[in-house]
């Protein structure tokens, strides 16, 4: 009989037996699995962790026991077993279930999260409220290993230590980078010091060695050595329980009874505890267990034969920029590249490959990361940093302290710029501009194309100054075939004449000028096109010319939030010069943008091309008609 169509939330798992947990564990790998070969997302990591999953449900009490996620890409299992399994299928769709964390969803989810090492901070402040409040309930942050290459969780773990409250720190270790021995003598000891009898009888021994009239504290301080010289020895955590955390593990992740003991004993643990779980990334799918990192995040696929090799629609930045890097590197030993915990997806692998000793992944770091480039930089290097915008945000001091206040020649190859689609509000790239663009001593660009990105890398390398490259993930064939030439200046270029208007557009946002344009010419509106691929410092040049051309109704197009981006620094430009331009910001909107297609989230924030050509028509037709009026006419 199949068990996961019975179970609509928590209360319906704990009637199960231990014997049906295993048939349930399968069963919702299969689930996991047709779905998300339908709808893409993170498989390899959700598959993972069904076994942790179903015990930490049928252990712990949810919502009134709280588990955050970090990351939170691996919660699938978590929202199929809280009353979601039905709407399952919508998964990061548009208007569907997110792919991560969401309070709105359900009172399950008790914090969003989206990057990573954050989780026990959050815990730690949820523990915290509940003390003050005298409150009783459990608290979980579920991390897993690559997490703990972040600062903010060492952080969190060394407060969280020192308070020694009760808090329990599920370390998910797929990896095992941390402690490989799962073994019998691991396990002896994780149960002799989970268990409170064990330091109970501990204190007994040394109160009564004290008590002894003579040698009694000498013979207690020679136990206390040979006990902590035995725990280097012998335990594995070792690290966590000088941080004051009860370690236990490592713990098979697959073995539900096993983990349905530990968690229990957990449960009876005072102060912090770390359990150390060991998972397979990837369990019960032949390709994801034989490849994680490739189905890590996925689009829609073919169950029975992985991946297909069907024709791409677009090219990828991120191989260009890996590629091209690669090659200069070639005739340049000052080049370095790094990259935070993704060779593959920034494209650095093609540069890992060829120049090893110059490649540094610094893992999920990018504090680190910056700084470390700025340190490369400040003796001779010409390092090039490549991050997701949205990640990068998390470096933001470093860049602005670090780099561009020593006026260090670091590359900042900024990917998955703009909207990204169905990864959703925490992985939007749409903010980088705003909080770049004000700082000094940065160059900022933005390539229409593949090939315009390698000409601002070669460019980037002769400035000799920070320097930042945004692009999106992929470039459209029309993009590609747009003709490119290597950068000799800061000028923009003009790629369409007219003499109406001004479209100013950035990067992706170019090819969605000239389909609005197709529209507005229909209509009798002739607007010229602008390639602002330099988005500091602006040219000057250009707008003075379109000026004395009487062009004086300018548009800007960029997938960058209005406040404080690219249309800002145009109107900023207008007010300065006290010219008769009027201009319109067309981007993202100050609002945090849901998951979906990037089509469907353009459309839902008027940047699809008949929204943008109507919202022109509609602001030339004003600005016309006050042009008209008498003066003083209202």
């Amino acid at each position: 009989m199949a068990l996961l169509e019975h179970i609509d939330n928590p209360a319906d798992l704990k009637k199960l037996n231990q014997g049906d947990l295993e048939q349930l564990a399968q069963e919702i790998r299969q689930f996991i699995l047709k779905n998300v070969a339908l709808t893409g997302g993170h498989l390899a990591s959700n598959l993972g962790v069904v076994e942790l999953t179903i015990a930490l449900h049928y252990v712990y009490n949810s919502p009134e026991d709280k588990i955050i996620w970090d990351v939170g890409h691996q919660c699938y299992v978590h929202k199929i077993l809280t009353s979601r399994r039905e709407q399952f299928h919508t998964l990061r769709q548009y208007n569907g279930l997110s792919g991560f964390p969401k309070r709105g969803e359900s009172p399950h989810d008790i914090f969003e999260t989206g990057h990573s090492s954050t989780s026990i901070s959050a815990a730690l402040g949820i523990v915290k409220a509940r003390d003050l409040k005298n409150e009783k309930y459990n608290v979980l942050a579920v991390i897993g290993d690559g997490a703990l290459t972040g600062g903010m969780a060492w952080e969190a773990l060394n407060n969280a230590g020192r308070l020694n409250s009760n808090l329990t720190v599920i370390l998910n270790d797929n990896e095992m980078s941390i402690a490989p021995n799962v073994g019998a003598m691991a396990a002896y000891l994780s149960k002799i010091r989970s268990n409170p009898r064990y330091k109970h009888f501990k204190r007994i021994v040394e109160n009564v060695l004290r008590s002894f009239p003579l040698g009694g504290n000498w013979m207690a301080e020679k136990v206390e050595k040979m006990k902590n010289s035995l725990k280097y020895l012998l335990v594995p955590g070792v690290l966590f329980e000088e941080l004051g955390y009860t370690y236990i593990g490592p713990v098979d992740g697959h073995d539900l009874s096993m983990l349905i003991r530990i968690l229990n004993r957990a449960k009876q643990v005072q102060g912090p505890v770390l359990v150390h779980v060991v998972t397979r990334k990837g369990k019960g799918y032949i390709f994801s267990e034989s490849d994680p990192s490739q189905y890590h995040g996925v689009s829609p696929f073919d169950i029975e034969n992985g991946f297909g090799s069907g024709n791409r629609k677009s090219k990828l930045f991120s191989k260009a920029l890996g590629t091209h890097l690669a090659v200069l590197a070639d005739s340049n030993p000052a080049i370095a590249a790094i990259t935070a915990a993704m060779p593959d997806g920034t494209g650095l692998s093609y540069f890992k490959d060829r120049h090893p000793h110059r490649f540094f992944d610094v893992g999920i770091a990018e504090q680190h990361a910056v700084t470390f480039a700025a340190g490369l930089a400040a003796n001779g290097m010409q390092p090039v940093v490549a991050i997701y915008s949205t990640f990068l945000q998390r470096a933001y001091d470093q860049i602005l302290h670090d780099v561009c206040r020593q006026n260090l020649p670091v590359i900042f190859a900024i990917d998955r710029a703009g909207l990204v689609g169905e990864d959703g509000d925490t992985h939007h790239g749409v903010f980088d501009i705003s909080y770049l663009r004000h700082i000094p001593n940065i160059t900022i660009m933005a390539p229409k194309n593949t090939a315009e990105l390698q000409h601002m890398l070669e460019y980037s390398l002769q400035l000799r100054k920070p320097a930042a490259i945004r692009y999106p993930k992929d470039s459209s064939w029309f993009m590609e075939d747009l003709p490119s030439k290597p950068l000799d200046s800061l000028n923009w270029e003009v790629l369409s004449e007219g003499r109406d208007i001004a479209i100013l557009a950035v990067g992706s946002m170019i090819e969605s000028a000239f389909q609005a344009a197709e529209i507005l010419e229909k209509q009798g509106i002739s607007p010229a096109i602008i390639n602002a691929r330099i988005i500091k410092p602006i040219d000057n040049n250009i707008l003075e010319e379109l000026i004395q051309r009487n062009i004086c109704l300018w548009v800007t197009m960029e997938d960058n939030v209005t406040e404080g981006g690219f249309g800002s620094s145009i109107s900023e430009y207008a007010y300065v010069c006290d010219s008769p331009v009027k201009v319109l910001t067309l981007g993202i909107p100050g609002s945090f943008i849901q998951h979906g297609s990037v089509r469907q989230l353009k459309k839902a924030v008027q940047l699809d091309p008949a929204s943008l050509a109507e919202r022109i028509s509609t602001f030339v037709r004003k600005e016309t008609l006050d042009a008209a009026l008498p003066k003083g006419t209202n």
